[in-house]
């Protein structure tokens, strides 16, 4: 893209529980490649304690609230051609979105690096997502989306108990629950609702100790794809993904369940018109070959660090670099120095990753494992076998 000279990165504001530091590392990456074409970058991000807001990442910070009417206002100021939403989290996610709906971007005329927002929108509304993965064929869990909650226990009634409640437009699954009662989803409707950016939520059939699998996809404004990693979740579905212990690559798939996801992955990217990277998470019925696709996240996300440190995949450079308008074979990996972008990696050792949290600092906490992510961080060994990365 010759004619983008100033992009506006979003970044993900401040460090909190659910949301890490990992969005430090894509945001920072993607200043790298955006410097590295002679393009002029902005970053909106308050938050003094990352990376990506030293003097030398960015040409001009505004430490400001992220915030659609925060970045309205850096736009008006500073004019950019282009702005970059995947590498700021579903904070910046949020911020694009808003932005596109109030007129924001085709008032100055803002092109929208990587995926358009209306494939943003297809990915991250429960709704949108379910019709979207029908449409081309891959199967999801039976489900309801609801925008009131009689509509929700209506829903819930009819799939029958137990249920997930799924909210869309959300980081970390936050107000999500399962819910074994209607008293139970009675009580948990209020606050889900609440922290929908939407007003959405999903009610699902609860895949009770299925298997849970990610896959990371790369994909070009060609049309090409690769599949970089799968992650197998040693917790199963219900436990969510941040505070599950993760394993890279998938350690228990036959060729046959490996290649149908894989597949299946690529063919997400494609439907919600994917342009860098997004994350693909599938339930596997553990006594069969059944497979659904749960979600993706049309972004950086914490399972794409992880990735791209077991790998030696430079996600978020890359993603950055086809943002722009190059393909997969006119990028190089910088970590091997050899191989091109679409070469996808082949792994002669396991990572493993375990959670870790910092709930003593607050009273009253509940410390079980669920649906909703309370992890801070994390920590991943390599190693030759699963035993030995797993005792590093």
């Amino acid at each position: 893209m010759s004619d983008v000279r100033k992009v506006l990165v979003i970044g993900s504001g401040p460090i909190k529980i659910a949301e890490a530091a990992e969005f430090d590392y894509s945001g920072s990456q993607a200043l790298k490649a955006f410097k590295e074409e002679g393009i002029e970058t902005v970053l909106v991000n308050p938050n003094v304690a990352t990376v990506q807001t030293s003097k030398k990442f960015a040409d001009r910070l505004y430490m400001v609230p992220i915030t659609s009417e925060y970045a309205a206002k850096v736009i008006e100021r500073e004019r950019p051609d282009a702005i970059a939403i995947g590498f700021g989290g579903q904070t910046a996610l949020t911020v694009g979105v808003e932005l596109s709906k109030a007129g924001v971007l085709r008032k100055y005329g803002i092109t929208v690096l990587g995926t358009p927002i209306d494939g943003i929108e297809r990915a991250l509304s429960r709704e949108k997502f379910k019709e979207t993965m029908m449409a081309v064929g891959i199967p999801v869990p039976p489900s309801a989306a609801a925008r009131t909650e009689e509509e929700a226990l209506a829903s819930a009634r009819r799939i029958g108990f137990p249920v997930m409640m799924r909210v869309s437009f959300n980081l970390g699954g936050r107000g999500s629950t399962v819910a074994w009662s209607e008293e139970e989803l009675r009580r948990s409707l209020r606050r889900a609702f609440s922290q929908s950016h939407i007003h959405e939520v999903l009610i699902e059939r609860y895949l009770y100790h299925w298997r849970e699998l990610e896959y990371e996809v790369v994909r070009d404004s060609r049309g090409n794809s690769v599949a970089v990693a799968c992650l197998e979740n040693l917790d199963p579905m219900g436990v969510h993904t941040g505070e599950s212990v993760v394993i890279a690559p998938c350690q228990t798939l036959d060729d046959h369940e490996y290649q149908e996801m894989r597949s299946s992955a690529i063919r997400v990217a494609e439907s919600i018109n994917l342009i860098g990277e997004c994350n693909v998470q599938f339930a596997l019925d553990p006594k069969s070959y059944l497979n659904y696709a749960i979600e993706t996240n049309p972004r950086m996300s914490r399972s794409s660090a992880l990735a791209s440190k077991a790998t030696g995949y430079p996600l978020a450079y890359i993603a950055a670099k086809l943002s722009l308008g190059y393909s997969l074979d006119e990028v190089m990996n910088k970590v091997t120095g050899t191989t091109c972008s679409c070469f996808e990696p082949s792994l002669d050792y396991v990572a493993i990753k375990i959670p870790r949290w910092d709930l003593g600092k607050f009273d009253h906490v509940d410390e079980s494992l669920g649906s909703e992510m309370k992890s801070i961080g994390e920590v991943m060994s390599i190693g030759r076998s699963f035993e030995e990365a797993m005792q590093k």
